[in-house]
């Protein structure tokens, strides 16, 4: 573009994801009431509305139902401070967290929440330098099952269970694990369980790894540590399955999981 003498240049102040969604008036309720965004703005008739945390972070909503459903499984990405607090406010509040807070390979503290309209929420902050002995201790995996603090240290360190709180290990037909273990102190930094009948179907679940050790390839190598052992003991026809969400769906796809007609409730629904 040819720039006329003394024209100033264009400058961009903001942009703002416009979320297609089924009704406004639930869909910023739900963004304040849950997800703590402390200012709204709702056009009348409502049909556009929009959220914004203190000038920052906007949010604008466009009541369009078939294009919200159209639309469910996209994201927005959205950089903040303090991450821990928010983090501890969403679980209060009951969000929907689809995946826990943890160090990312880009160096971000991140975590996922699930709105109402189907939205992936990815709220994101600049993660502290790792421990460098981390980045350069070698790791091994290990085919066994972690002992129950093992379990309860990684169960802890995602997010998935509350300070304090000890995992229980229940009798299974079938039970394994890979096991990543720092090769210099023998500690679990990492795991995945296979569970199933032995026969025709397992089902693979709690992929975990010490936050100080992600970034370098640990969940991928505990979860080809079980599909390595399931070529090599299942038989040929046997299935293998899990749940995740879609976001992480490339992640599984790289073993050669494909997406398959499924159905699931909760008990407590039932």
């Amino acid at each position: 573009m040819e720039r006329i003498a003394n024209d100033p240049l264009p400058v961009l102040q903001q942009a703002e994801p416009v979320l297609a969604v089924r009704n406004v008036i639930a869909s910023v309720a739900y963004w304040q009431d849950v997800l703590g965004f402390p200012d709204k703005w709702i056009w009348d008739p409502p049909t556009l509305g929009a959220v914004s945390w203190r000038g920052a972070a906007n949010i604008q909503f466009s009541e369009e139902p078939g294009l919200a459903a159209a639309s469910v499984g996209n994201s927005v990405w959205i950089r903040m401070r303090n991450i821990e607090a928010l983090y501890a406010l969403h679980q209060k509040s009951g969000a929907d967290i689809v995946d826990p807070l943890q160090i990312r390979p880009w160096a971000h503290k991140q975590y996922t929440i699930r709105d109402i309209n189907g939205y992936y929420i990815h709220f994101a902050a600049v993660a502290k330098a790792r421990n460098p002995v981390h980045e350069t201790s070698p790791f091994r995996i290990v085919l066994r099952v972690p002992t129950v603090a093992e379990h309860s240290k990684l169960m802890r360190a995602v997010g998935w269970l509350k300070d304090g709180e000890e995992v229980k290990h229940y009798p299974a037909v079938f039970r394994m694990a890979a096991v990543a273990e720092d090769a210099t102190t023998g500690e679990a930094v990492g795991c995945a369980y296979l569970v199933g009948d032995n026969m025709s179907f397992y089902y693979i679940r709690e992929v975990m790894v010490l936050p100080a050790w992600q970034g370098r390839g640990i969940g991928t190598a505990v979860v080809q540590g079980l599909i390595d052992w399931l070529k090599a003991k299942a038989h040929p026809k046997a299935v293998v399955g899990l749940f995740t969400g879609d976001h992480l769906a490339s992640f599984y796809q790289q073993f050669g999981f494909i997406q398959a007609c499924g159905m699931y409730r909760e008990v407590g629904d039932l």
